[in-house]
């Protein structure tokens, strides 16, 4: 799970496996694959830096560079 922060400040987590696409709105829109969109405060690189973070701590193969 990612941490997001919602526009009104309130902190939340989102499955990552779950964003189908992340859109910008001018808003960072997450995208679900249930068709739920989730409006948050974090920039798409900071969302895909987690993204990024949270399958290397759940997979031991991933290769670090």
């Amino acid at each position: 799970m990612i941490k997001v922060t919602r526009l009104d400040g309130v902190e939340y987590y989102i499955n990552p496996h779950q964003i189908e696409c992340i859109e910008i709105r001018p808003d960072t829109t997450l995208v679900m694959l249930s068709g739920k969109h989730h409006i948050v405060r974090e920039e798409v690189d900071t969302i895909l830096e987690k993204i990024e973070v949270y399958h290397r701590r759940i997979s031991p193969f991933v290769v670090q560079e």
